[in-house]
């Protein structure tokens, strides 16, 4: 349900009052962020998601970010993506097709667009569609700006990278840092557009620069100019509101599914009476329950972090045999070397728990994708008779 409303904007930066804008209230939107791996996407993706959680919104977030390490800029392979979706109601999934895409690049705008909603708002950075990187995106000579792909969804194009430049000239940086300013400009054309404050990126900034105030003042000078683009240039004609979600009062924080396993570790250590052994070795999605367990260390949690996966998993075994609760974490490529001692645990009749952080792919797979296809491995990838029971989310 939407409910139009007509009401005078203010200016952060003047103070004063800007043209008439009308006003939209949706119950919810998705929003992907998509750019090159250079371009900030995942880091604007969880500053747009801290303020609408500030705000009241519910949400749920998917970080889609390339298997490859730096494909080559402006290809697709390098398209990195960040998608959130809030809502005034709960909800429990990041969403399908996203209502709204910001493209920084011309791959960006190729890959994610077959998902966009027909009628879905685009906002591209022009600035970027040069014929070389037409080229590398796949468009040829082609300028989908131009050619009609773009008629059935509103379109919204800026000079990212131009009006950074501009809003930062005299500042003293460096081109290079100059460019890597721009995502906080669709940042703050993202937060107009979805009436979101910027005072809590502006904290964040200043903290997170606190020894470098300069790209601090950088990149909050860059945030607000795009706010300002929106609400000065007649480009929007709409503003979308979002009211937050009817939620109990209390003190939230922004979990993710790792971090929450290794919160049920801890509560199962502290029921059961059994200290807590994690035996792992680093892999992509399981390594942040490594990380967020050697937190807990005041909680009697051991982490341990072997030279490999059959070291990790046998470390948890003895840790078993010496009564404590052994873990090992893994994904899919490590299950597979795990395989021959989660055998020993079952002839040996140990109690050990064997985490599966799926991800896509055969062999080593594609290890910043995650998927549940692994189930089939986890249930029978064993020799011989040796069951064991297996808890999968559906």
């Amino acid at each position: 349900m939407t409910l139009p409303l007509t009401e005078i904007t203010e200016s952060p930066e003047s103070g004063h009052p800007s043209r008439e804008t009308h006003h939209e209230r949706l119950d919810e939107v998705v929003i992907r962020f998509a750019g090159d791996s250079g371009d900030g996407m995942q880091l604007t993706g969880s500053q747009f998601t801290t303020t609408s959680a500030l705000v009241g919104n519910d949400l749920s977030t998917l970080p889609d970010f390339p298997a490859e390490i730096r494909a080559p800029a402006g290809t697709l392979p390098g398209v990195s993506a960040f998608q959130v979706r809030i809502a005034d109601y709960d909800i429990h999934t990041p969403g399908d097709a996203p209502d709204v895409l910001i493209a920084m690049n011309p791959a960006a705008l190729k890959k994610e667009l077959p998902e966009l909603k027909a009628n879905g708002i685009v906002i591209v950075n022009t600035d970027e569609f040069t014929p070389k990187n037409l080229l590398r995106a796949g468009y040829g000579e082609r300028n989908p700006l131009e050619d009609g792909t773009l008629d059935k969804f509103r379109v919204f194009q800026a000079a990212l990278n131009t009006m950074t430049k501009r809003a930062l000239e005299g500042s003293g940086l460096d081109n290079k840092s100059v460019d890597r300013c721009k995502n906080f400009f669709a940042l703050g054309m993202c937060y107009w557009l979805f009436s979101r404050p910027m005072e809590s990126t502006i904290q964040w900034l200043g903290k997170q620069f606190a020894k470098k105030p300069h790209l601090a003042d950088a990149n909050i000078k860059v945030l607000k100019a795009g706010w300002n683009y929106c609400d000065i240039t007649e480009a929007f004609q709409t503003r979308y509101e979002i009211e937050p979600a009817a939620m109990p009062p209390g003190l939230y924080r922004n979990i993710m599914g790792n971090s929450a396993l290794a919160l049920g570790l801890v509560a199962a250590s502290r029921r059961s009476g059994l200290p807590l052994f994690l035996g792992a070795y680093p892999i992509t999605p399981a390594s942040d329950i490594l990380h967020e367990l050697a937190k807990y260390k005041n909680f009697g949690v051991t982490t341990f972090q072997a030279e490999d996966e059959i070291a990790a998993v046998c470390a948890a075994i003895g840790a078993s045999f010496g009564g404590a609760l052994g873990v090992t974490t893994s994904s899919g490529p490590g299950i597979a070397l795990k395989s021959e001692a989660i055998n020993l645990a079952v002839m040996t009749e140990l109690p050990l728990i064997v985490v599966d952080v799926q991800r896509g792919g055969p062999s080593t797979g594609l290890p910043t994708k995650t998927e549940q296809a692994d189930l089939l491995q986890v249930m029978f990838g064993r020799n011989s008779e040796s069951p064991v029971p297996v808890l999968a989310a559906s």
